[in-house]
């Protein structure tokens, strides 16, 4: 069974850190382009797009950040342990969300930030940046 779970997650104070973990089961993570995408709390719309927040590709390694987050977060792979990490730094209480990871085919043409590029996800973290 293809699966991944999120973990990580937490509250956090303005300015503070978290790191979030992303392991896969029944794949290898590494032949695939993943992506984070977070949901804010009240934008739970039908056919609202969950928000890209970072991605790295499968086929040159690139990283792909949104511009709210450049600079603060950090998204990295570690294949011996079939896991994808998103550092996030100087977290904002902006940064609330449920986070999700999401795996998909990627390759040399892809959209980083598009949902309908990814065919697994998580079930979701929840983050909470608040003092």
């Amino acid at each position: 069974q293809l699966q991944l779970v999120e973990s990580g997650g937490g509250l956090v104070q303005p300015g503070g850190s978290l790191r979030l973990s992303c392991a896969a089961s029944g794949f290898t993570l590494d032949s695939y382009a993943i992506g984070w995408f977070r949901q804010a709390p009240g934008k739970e719309r039908p056919g609202k797009e969950r928000e890209g927040v970072s991605s790295i590709s499968n086929f040159d390694g690139m990283t792909y950040y949104a511009d709210s987050v450049k600079g603060r977060f950090t998204i990295s792979r570690d294949n011996a342990k079939n896991t994808v990490y998103l550092q996030m730094n100087s977290l904002k209480p902006e940064d609330t969300a449920v986070y999700y990871c999401a795996a998909g085919p990627g390759g040399s043409s892809w959209f980083p930030f598009i949902t309908y590029e990814y065919d697994y996800w998580g079930q979701g973290t929840q983050v909470t940046v608040s003092s």
